[in-house]
């Protein structure tokens, strides 16, 4: 497979630390997903040396305390050293990402796990360097700005991923198998939705720089679209509609709405007969005590079936008295935390973990030239290439609340386009 990866991760946040607001996470990332995975991976030999940019570097000493206290001490002793941007004296740095990435090398990547205006800047700062690229979803809030970033990789030859981990899932990937074989869509429905408390977390760029759909309806929307295309199906248009009022009251931004849903035509691409209808909705301002922090569930149903999941509690709760509301469905399946009879990590089956796994491993072939990022694209998995529909799906969205129109999609000599 070739010499481990180097990794530079981008965002010191929720998902790369479990470092929020000076202490733990409130959510089910107490720990984060990215570090920890990347750490792991280290010990597994995958991956080589590792560094983190933020835009506060004064934050970086309480990061390292909280990984020390919260994975090197729990796992065995795991090694959670890095290289940090900017320096511990620095309190703002907005552009401190390209100093770091101009500190890496061709063939390195890295993560960006950052607020989703700022994902094209740095990924193409990365990419026009030879550096391969993994960005948390959504991808980029433009569809030009999506294939833009297709041109900039194909041109430099570097992997660019996007982390749908719901594609990793176990249930929602066998269920993107048998929908193969259950003939013409006909109508999917999903929902998703995180608690309140998960606005106080993204209070600075809430409602401002993105919005629940970006957030949420991401996951659900590429599973339909990878579910789907194999069948022939397109977005051809969306007509979106928003609830406002709570996240308001509870300090967020006016513009700030609480639950959005996208209602979106697919038609055949070769037959204008066949044509089918997805309704996918995401809200954070599902009640604070509702036991789970993610409600995800979907219904697919196709000519010759259906198929419906339920995600959020998965048959698994626990009772504590220490926990307020006393009780919690937990889904270890997404990252699993407890540790193996050796003491080390052991959450590698764990489809958050998978993700990241999957990434290096892309990284990697390319590196020793035994795949090239095409290839990866031919494999099926969330690359730019095969994640644009989302990025139109949700664009679309977006200009249909703010225009107060349905905003068409579609495609002129191999470009995407919204009208």
């Amino acid at each position: 497979m070739g010499e481990p990866l180097n990794v530079l991760m981008v965002g010191t946040g929720e998902y790369t630390t479990g470092f929020v607001g000076g202490g733990a996470s409130g959510s089910d990332k107490k720990v984060g997903v990215v570090g920890l995975s990347m750490f792991d991976l280290r010990r597994r030999g995958k991956v080589g040396k590792l560094g983190m940019v933020g835009t506060n570097g004064t934050k970086f000493p309480a990061i390292r305390e909280h990984l020390r206290k919260n994975i090197q001490q729990v796992y065995n002793n795991l090694d959670t050293s890095f290289d940090s941007f900017p320096p511990n004296d620095v309190s703002r740095d907005p552009d401190s990402y390209k100093a770091a990435i101009d500190s890496l090398s061709k063939g390195d990547a890295i993560t960006i796990f950052t607020p989703d205006t700022t994902h094209f800047p740095i990924a193409l700062y990365a990419i026009e360097r030879g550096v391969h690229v993994m960005i948390t979803k959504p991808a980029v809030k433009l569809l030009e700005h999506h294939q833009a970033l297709i041109d900039a990789a194909r041109t430099h030859g570097v992997y660019v991923y996007i982390e749908h981990h719901k594609r990793y899932d176990p249930a929602y990937s066998d269920a993107r198998f048998r929908a193969q074989k259950l003939g013409d869509f006909n109508y999917f429905y999903s929902y998703m939705s995180q608690p309140k408390s998960q606005l106080e977390t993204f209070k600075a760029w809430a409602g401002v720089d993105s919005d629940i759909s970006y957030y949420l309806n991401s996951h659900h929307i590429d599973i339909c679209d990878s579910m789907v295309t194999p069948l022939g199906y397109l977005p051809s248009k969306v007509s979106a509609s928003a609830s406002k009022g709570v996240a308001a009251g509870l300090g967020c931004d006016p513009r700030t709405e609480d639950t959005i849903s996208l209602l979106v035509h697919w038609r055949h691409k070769s037959d204008a007969s066949k044509q089918a209808t997805g309704v996918y909705t995401a809200s954070w301002t599902a009640p604070q005590k509702a036991g789970v922090h993610s409600n995800q569930y979907f219904h697919y149903l196709a000519r010759d079936g259906e198929i419906r999941i339920d995600q959020a509690k998965r048959g698994y709760d626990v009772a504590d008295d220490n926990v307020p509301g006393g009780l919690m469905w937990y889904n270890p399946f997404y990252m699993r935390y407890a540790p193996d009879e050796d003491g080390n990590f052991n959450g590698q089956t764990g489809y958050g973990y998978i993700s990241m796994e999957k990434f290096v491993d892309g990284c990697r072939a390319v590196n020793s030239g035994a795949l090239r990022p095409e290839d990866l694209d031919a494999k099926g998995l969330p690359t730019l290439a095969n994640t644009i529909a989302t990025t139109a799906i949700l664009e679309a969205g977006r200009r249909s609340i703010d225009e107060d129109r349905e905003v068409g999609i579609e495609i002129r000599e191999g470009r995407w386009v919204l009208v």
